[in-house]
């Protein structure tokens, strides 16, 4: 089994962050969204992956071939984004037809049994209802959780399943067909490739799918959720963290703590991580994500993402600051 791993988006929604950073490297519950999605199918004895790169793309790559050394990696550049259809597309050349195929979309955290999902017998399709499906691909199932119909975005939904971006496809032939018979006749959905079309014409074809409910799952595509997936994910334990060496702290957990920070006379928690490398001081630190080589003095935070390399002193705010930004409002 192959897992293809689409981390070409841009991440606009998470910007001034993602200008130097790419979303799928964003720390949360102190390890990078990516780093997540690795680690669960690596539990599963997924070994051979394909990545989809293309904003910041080499970023991504040097982060898999340092921290992921034994796994197989291959990379593939998207440089126009067209869909996700066409990103899977892209990597026909490194797939056999009898290869079973895991596509996980590198930006999302999904809480599910994993083991049950790859280990379904047919297709499938992860999950979840969701209030309002018109931003997501559609999931429209009959008894037993057989799909019957997959619609992007649709205007007027038949059904609140939305697909996580977690996908098992066996008949890796038949994908790449319908994928390439959408792609040779301009055949799109909002202007894009979508997968879900060329999974609808596997369908209509007899391919059986069915669907698999998760428990939760996290676009972490604005800062709202980036935050909620941290807590979550915090509250969860198992996080990595570091200890302190003094005690002129105090400590709420759940928090993540970054190897090497020097923290002092500071407040940190509860729902915080912290990067590595990272100096704080006399602050007030809650609800929010801290990068790494960041210094902060005498600042009062809470639901705030900052990035890699910052340096703060003397503020009261929610802020969403990118990497490599220098502020001082004392």
């Amino acid at each position: 089994m192959k897992a293809i791993i689409p981390v070409a988006g841009a991440g606009t929604k998470l910007r001034p962050l993602t200008y130097t950073q790419p979303k799928p490297l964003i720390p949360v519950a102190g390890k990078p969204i990516l780093a997540f999605i690795i680690d669960q199918l690596i539990d599963q004895g997924i070994n051979e992956y394909i990545f989809v790169l293309g904003y910041l793309g080499d970023k991504i790559r040097t982060f898999v071939e340092d921290k992921y050394p034994d796994i197989s990696s291959e990379f593939v550049y998207q440089n126009e984004r067209m869909g996700l259809g066409h990103a899977v597309w892209m990597c026909r050349d490194l797939i056999e037809s009898k290869d079973d195929l895991i596509i996980f979309l590198g930006d999302t955290i999904v809480l599910a049994d994993i083991k049950k999902f790859i280990h379904y017998p047919h297709s499938c399709l992860a999950v979840k209802k969701v209030d309002d499906p018109r931003q997501f691909g559609v999931v429209e199932i009959k008894d037993e959780g057989l799909v019957t119909k997959v619609i992007e975005k649709p205007a007027i939904p038949k059904s609140n399943n939305a697909i996580v971006g977690l996908y098992k496809i066996l008949e890796t032939k038949a994908l790449m067909a319908a994928l390439d018979h959408n792609i040779e006749n301009n055949i799109t959905s909002h202007g894009e490739f979508h997968l879900t079309d060329g999974i609808m014409r596997m369908i209509e074809q007899g391919i059986i799918f069915h669907t698999m409910e998760v428990t939760n799952w996290f676009d972490c595509g604005k800062r709202e959720i980036l935050l909620e997936t941290n807590a979550t994910l915090l509250d969860r334990g198992g996080f990595p963290t570091a200890h302190l060496d003094n005690d002129s702290n105090i400590i709420i957990p759940p928090v993540s703590l970054g190897e090497d920070c020097q923290i002092e006379n500071s407040i940190i928690g509860p729902h915080v991580t912290v990067g590595s490398n990272t100096s704080i001081s006399s602050s007030i630190i809650k609800e929010s994500i801290i990068g790494n080589f960041a210094s902060l003095q005498e600042v009062t935070l809470r639901t705030s993402v900052i990035g890699n390399d910052v340096v703060m002193k003397g503020m009261s705010q929610s802020l969403n600051i990118g990497d490599n930004t220098e502020i001082d409002l004392s």
